[in-house]
């Protein structure tokens, strides 16, 4: 066996091993398990940018998802995304979002979703974004949001830059 085939079998061997870590983008923590965090980049001068994931309650009780903190924002809140009368609005849940027992929450584009508000830097895609989330009954959980390329989002509302003083923010026309 040559010097390049003995290194290319190395490294096939060492990527083999490697791969279930890479691929396994799942949390746990008591009965709540989160699965595929992700995020989309932003555009240079974004504050705010959006958390999405899916979270399952394998447990015999209600939990809520609370909040939670990141390094890259000034803080890291539940949110909700609602069509009235044409207008998409979002909003903070101050309570959080429950997620019932035995059951799944989908965190996702236009509906609830994480917001990192107070962006220290833009999300570029191909990163990785820390943060820990809160939960009611299963305590904080770390986790690591993948920052995936814009192409194909144009088709999903994405969270606006800036919120109203309400807490709400206001799209107006479909989406």
């Amino acid at each position: 066996m040559t010097k390049f085939a003995s290194l290319l079998a190395a490294a096939l061997a060492l990527s083999t091993l490697a791969a279930p870590a890479a691929l396994a983008h799942a949390y746990k923590a008591g009965d709540i398990s989160i699965k595929h965090p992700w995020s989309r980049e932003t555009a240079p001068r974004a504050k705010t940018g959006a958390g999405y994931l899916t979270i399952v309650n394998g447990g015999g009780e209600a939990d809520r998802l609370i909040g939670g903190t990141s390094p890259v924002a000034e803080r890291l809140e539940v949110h909700s995304v609602t069509m009235i009368d044409n207008i998409m609005r979002m909003r903070h849940q101050e309570n959080g979002v429950e997620i019932p027992a035995g059951g799944t929450l989908e965190l996702k584009p236009g509906g609830y979703h994480i917001m990192l508000i107070g962006l220290k830097a833009p999300l570029k895609a191909g990163e990785s974004v820390p943060a820990t989330l809160e939960f009611a009954k299963a305590g904080k959980v770390d986790v690591t949001f993948k920052v995936e390329a814009l192409s194909g989002a144009a088709a999903t509302p994405a969270p606006a830059a800036s919120h109203g003083t309400h807490g709400e923010t206001q799209h107006h026309g479909k989406h």
